[in-house]
């Protein structure tokens, strides 16, 4: 035990480390901690006891408590708190971390205390922190992978949100952006009278003509609303155009397309003639609104924020759209930063974005290469030469320009052009090293095969230099291949370049607009080795979550998230397989980590317990109701309890479930204007009453099974039930039998079935081909064989305990029929 408690503690050490963060193990150099910890012996006893490790960052004091051992992790009582009994202190991580957080609490001035309870290695682990202040208050904190948000760069960050859960400046900034956002939206639209299209382009015009201020070339005091030599739009188009030369923007074609999309601010009427409401022209009021609130931070901000992108998607949602029907879908700043951070990117990068958009992952990439520049030559050379684009919206190429601009970006290499009529060879005169893509969604089709998603990837790779790194955003049914010309796209793909992994995220990455997003990462111009293995990673839950009011926001969960996502990409740490699969692939499979994914961790008691539960309950309902026929020749009282071998002491293996099980057959269709009302169960894609959606009388063009499984191939997808009557399963389930199978081997393996939920959802559910694919965990013989012997046993005691549960219930009842009363 003590190697595996030393593997722990370095492992937690390289934690801290990488999270730069100094603890000191088994002691501390500061004296009234030291002194205190003479009298933590966690027998009570009063004499010395030290944690693994503890110290200070900022006020906080930080105290680890390891075990080797998962399985000692925490130890609760009865109501679900943590057991502060003697040796579940001494033998459980969390029990004891929460032990020494109270003691330091108590003899120490120290009021912030973050104890963490820790167990396991790199692989498979829980880490648990635990607040506690100075009145021995405590309180669980969500269970993180890493100890970035504990460093001092994050600390009062976490604190302010986890715990005190209060916002942060970075929150109350994002509050006050869109709240500008709605206010300028409404008067946009009340002074105005301005088409959803024509809203951004006003303001980034009005932002341009601002720049020009500083130059003493244009002031908001000149816009006096009149209409007899030049107007306020005049004005303002006249200083758009000085700041496009001033920004050399070049060719002058480019800047004349440019300047005719922000011809409306000096063509349209309303725009320019004196409200009575306003007292001054729209033109003048929004003006002076951008002046005060927003110009300074975008113009003069150091972060990564597409500000006019979140505008611009601000004022779309508010108009009732957002530009889906192009396919436009803006990508979140958090998405666009973490691009950056998977392709490693370098200040000596030249970067690609052929669809632009309003130029989010070139802000982003320039934030982070001007970050890493030694010299002002090089941060010159990055904002002029390193950053590319192509946006064919001429609206949105003029929002994207501006946008880069106002950035800094001088000379702002955007191209109005459409990125699939453009030659990959000529493209690649421009040697880009990193691509970085959110093509348009939703566009491609059989007769426009160009147009789906995973085109436009082989595309952007193909115009890279060789080696170079490409990311993309694109839906998840794009790695999967729906029809035959992507799946064609995809082989071509492993022909020419190498895929190094995919990445499953959160599906309110993109709030509101219901596609479910993956990210795809590419080496460029390097066929796919043969064997090589990918990563595949499920990261869907990433520390953001939906605010009602505002739409997606950072939990403070979404620092420690990444970093883990981060560690485990550069291969810094092994993970779990529900985290990420490493694998060879193929070019007809599809490229998400649900395809390759299946459970391999132990089954726990409770899963199993779940199902006997239900089954029994089921069982109970149908009685009640007059439905005992189901159950004829069913009968528990074959049950005996035997004394076998915990779960944990058996050796389990995988096994393909078309291995284990003669038959695997989908049901049939059956309309609910065509069932027909009687006695046998309908079984369909429902979680509830055992599958149980109807019961019908139908016995013709139907599928009728009998002493089987079945497993829900879509609405509650993964849901397993075991069924001993004869029932009609519809298409949205299938079937799984074998005829030397008892009632608690099915019982037992709907357990390890149910699991599938964990893989499949509304938008990708079970077909055949990926349930001939599926495999589950099983307890085995010397042998290696299943060992169904086993299965059966553990059943039955399971079975029996619930017997003597019900019959304790029973006999308390009638002893005492007043309780509860």
């Amino acid at each position: 035990m003590a190697k595996k408690e030393a593997k722990t503690d370095f492992w937690v050490y390289g934690l801290l480390k990488e999270a730069g963060i100094e603890l000191e193990p088994q002691g501390s150099s500061i004296k009234e901690i030291n002194d205190a910890l003479k009298t933590a012996s966690k027998a009570g006893s009063g004499k010395v006891g030290f944690p693994e490790f503890v110290g200070l960052v900022k006020d906080f004091l930080l105290i680890i408590e390891n075990k080797a051992d998962v399985a000692k992790h925490v130890k609760r009582t009865k109501g679900d708190t943590i057991s502060a009994a003697v040796k579940d202190v001494k033998d459980c991580a969390v029990n004891g971390a929460l032990f020494y957080g109270k003691h330091l609490a108590k003899n120490t001035s120290y009021n912030k205390i973050i104890a963490f309870g820790i167990s396991g290695d790199e692989k498979q682990h829980h880490i648990s922190p635990i607040f506690i202040d100075e009145t021995e208050y405590y309180r669980e904190l969500p269970d993180v992978e890493s100890f970035i948000s504990f460093n001092e760069e994050n600390i009062e960050e976490y604190y302010t949100r986890e715990i005190l859960e209060e916002e942060t400046d970075h929150d109350k900034e994002l509050h006050e952006i869109l709240k500008d956002a709605a206010e300028l939206h409404e008067d946009l639209r009340n002074y105005g009278n301005l088409k959803d299209i024509d809203k951004p382009l006003v303001v980034s015009g009005i932002l341009l003509a601002l720049r020009e201020s500083e130059y003493k070339n244009f002031s908001t005091d000149d816009l006096v609303g009149d209409d007899t030599v030049s107007t306020d739009g005049d004005k303002i188009f006249k200083a758009i155009a000085s700041n496009l030369k001033r920004s050399n923007v070049r060719p002058d074609v480019k800047r004349d397309k440019i300047l005719s999309q922000f011809a409306i601010i000096k063509d349209t009427q309303i725009l320019n003639e004196i409200n009575t409401t306003l007292g001054k022209t729209p033109l003048k009021h929004f003006t002076e609104f951008l002046n005060q609130r927003i110009y300074r931070s975008i113009r003069y901000t150091s972060s990564s924020e597409d500000y006019l992108g979140r505008f611009y998607g601000e004022f779309m949602s508010y108009s009732g759209g957002d530009g889906q029907t192009l396919g436009i879908v803006l990508t979140p700043k958090h998405i666009t930063d973490l691009f950056c951070e998977l392709v490693d990117i370098q200040p000596d990068d030249i970067v690609f974005d052929p669809c632009a958009g309003t130029a989010g992952f070139l802000i982003a990439a320039m934030h982070h290469m001007i970050a890493q520049a030694d010299t002002d030559e090089q941060k010159k050379n990055i904002r002029q030469k390193q950053l590319h684009g192509l946006e064919l919206q001429p609206y949105m190429f003029t929002i994207a320009t501006t946008n880069m601009i106002l950035r800094g970006d001088g000379k702002s290499n955007l191209v109005n052009h459409n990125f699939l009529k453009e030659s990959p060879s000529k493209i690649q005169l421009n040697g880009a090293t990193v691509g970085m893509m959110n093509p348009p969604y939703s566009q491609g089709s059989k007769k426009n095969p160009d147009l789906y998603e995973i085109a436009f990837t082989e595309h952007l790779l193909d115009s890279l230099t060789e080696g170079g790194r490409a990311v993309v955003i694109v839906p998840q049914s794009s790695m999967t291949g729906k029809s035959s010309d992507e799946k064609a796209i995809k082989g071509n793909i492993l022909k020419k370049h190498t895929l190094e992994g995919v990445i499953t995220l959160n599906s309110d990455t993109f709030y509101g607009v219901g596609t479910l997003p993956c990210i795809a990462i590419f080496t460029a111009n390097e066929p796919h080795p043969k064997g090589k293995e990918c990563r595949f990673i499920d990261f869907r839950e990433d520390g953001y979550k939906i605010n009602p009011h505002i739409g997606l926001v950072e939990t403070e969960q979404a620092k420690d998230r990444k970093q883990h996502l981060l560690d485990v990409w550069f291969d810094r740490i092994e993970a779990a397989t529900n985290f990420c699969v490493k694998t060879s692939i193929e070019k007809d499979d599809e490229w998400l980590h649900s395809f390759y994914y299946f459970n391999d961790m132990m089954p726990t008691e409770r899963e199993f317990e779940a199902v006997i539960t239900d089954f029994l309950a089921f069982e109970y309902l149908m009685i009640v109701k007059n439905r005992s026929y189901l159950f004829e020749g069913l009968s528990w009282h074959d049950v005996t309890q035997e004394e076998i071998e915990d779960l944990v002491e058996k050796d389990w293996e995988e096994f393909f479930l078309k291995s284990i099980f003669k038959e695997v057959q989908r049901g049939k269709r059956l309309k609910k204007d065509n069932q027909v009302p009687g006695k046998m169960p309908y079984i369909s894609s429902t979680s509830l009453n055992n599958g149980v959606d109807n019961f019908i009388g139908n016995n013709t063009g139907v599928r009728i099974f009998s002493d089987c499984l079945t497993v829900a191939n879509s609405g509650s997808v993964g849901s397993s039930f075991y069924h001993p009557y004869s029932f009609v399963a519809s298409d949205h389930v299938t079937h799984l039998a074998n005829n030397e199978f008892s009632k608690y081997i099915y019982l037992f393996i709907a357990a390890l079935t149910n699991r599938l939920s964990e893989k499949y959802n509304f938008n990708r559910e079970i077909n055949d081909k990926r349930i001939s694919r599926e495999k589950i965990m099983l307890p085995v013989t010397e042998e290696g064989e299943p060992d169904f012997e086993y299965m059966e046993q553990y059943m039955k005691n399971l079975v029996a305990r619930k017997r003597i549960q019900y019959n304790t219930f029973l006999s308390t009842a009638e002893k005492h029929p007043d309780a509860g009363k």
